[in-house]
């Protein structure tokens, strides 16, 4: 036993450092992996349909930007909890009320200290999409709009989604 021991620490010993980064890259990306799907389940939690089949889109654009939520198939009742759980997030957020994001991210979403700020500057305003529906956010206060860019840019990121082609 002792030997099957030493024989595998000194082979570890023995490898390219590079090989050794890359074992430790993986762990970090598994790690990774592993946190995305517990954000994704908080957000189905949160938002009341399941993040792997829903499409999001967090697109900043000149006066704010613009969240998209559809599903990624035909499904009535999905679509209808998502034109739901917009219309309560643009009621929260108008009253300075972040709580959803901070939830499914488990921290302040960078844009909301001043997004809660300026929350008068700010007007939401959501639309029926055919699988969904999409939040409008809109303001001629540039701290405004920055804070908007802020809070899209990490809602990308942390989702892994790419804007859309026309977006800012």
């Amino acid at each position: 036993m002792r030997s099957s021991v030493v024989l595998m620490l000194s082979m570890v010993l023995t490898l390219p450092p590079s090989l050794l980064a890359q074992t430790r890259e993986t762990h970090a990306h598994a790690h990774d992996d592993s946190a995305f799907h517990a954000m994704q389940a908080r957000g189905q939690g949160v938002m009341g349909v399941d993040q792997y089949t829903s499409v999001h889109r967090f697109d900043a654009l000149a006066d704010g930007g613009r969240i998209e939520l559809q599903r990624d198939r035909d499904d009535s009742v999905g679509a209808a909890t998502i034109r739901m759980h917009l219309r309560t997030i643009a009621r929260a957020f108008a009253a300075g009320d972040f709580t959803a994001p901070a939830t499914v991210h488990l921290e302040t979403v960078p844009g909301v200290r001043v997004m809660r700020a300026h929350r008068a500057a700010i007007r939401y305003d959501v639309s029926d999409l055919p699988r969904g529906a999409e939040l409008r956010i809109r303001s001629a206060d540039t701290a405004a709009i920055e804070a908007i860019h802020r809070f899209l840019a990490y809602q990308r990121r942390e989702h892994r989604t790419e804007a859309a082609p026309h977006a800012h």
